[in-house]
């Protein structure tokens, strides 16, 4: 190769790089880096797309109950691993139809294109997570919002129903006790 053409080489190559770094950036940027599940950013430009286009969508919010116990009980390793499990089965739920997303901490969101069976859900949520030998115990308190029962078709209101919903589950009496953890 000669001078002249390694000259104009070089600079399309620093360039084709530099493009490759960022988008490498801003890729990671949108995924949580211990869950491997979409960021809110991420998550929340997905899911506006999705309500669009899927009336019928439902939106989750999810929050790992007494989260703050498994750490210090079990430690912080096994309250991330605790995390990382509940993200893999959220997003097994979800699968193509879907979108999960951690909001940060122990909180979780999804939005799947149709009414889901969310029981099934529930029953994958309340399996005990083994680790290090032990089972520990994992409760996630769950508020979902069906898109097309709003008034106007729009994510910030879909997710505040479902919180609404979430902190219904957390408060009800005897979530670690004697009633099941979900209806």
């Amino acid at each position: 190769m000669d001078t002249q053409a390694l000259a104009l080489a070089l600079p399309l190559i620093g360039w084709a790089s530099h493009t490759a770094l960022l988008t490498h950036r801003l890729a990671t940027a949108r995924r949580d880096p211990l869950t491997g599940l979409r960021t809110r950013a991420g998550w929340t430009a997905l899911a506006e797309r999705v309500i669009r286009r899927h009336r019928d969508a439902v939106v989750l919010l999810l929050d790992l109950d007494d989260f703050k116990s498994l750490n210090d009980s079990h430690g912080h390793a096994a309250g991330d691993f605790a995390l990382a499990v509940t993200a893999e089965r959220l997003a097994a739920w979800c699968g193509r139809h879907g979108i999960a997303g951690r909001l940060g901490g122990d909180e979780f969101v999804a939005i799947a294109r149709q009414a889901p069976d969310l029981e099934s859900l529930h029953r994958a949520l309340r399996q005990p997570v083994a680790y290090a030998g032990r089972r520990l115990p994992v409760s996630v308190s769950v508020g979902s919002c069906h898109v097309n029962d709003l008034p106007v078709c729009s994510l910030s209101d879909a997710l505040a129903a479902a919180d609404s919903a979430m902190y219904a589950d957390k408060g009800k009496a005897g979530r670690r006790g004697t009633r099941p953890l979900f209806r």
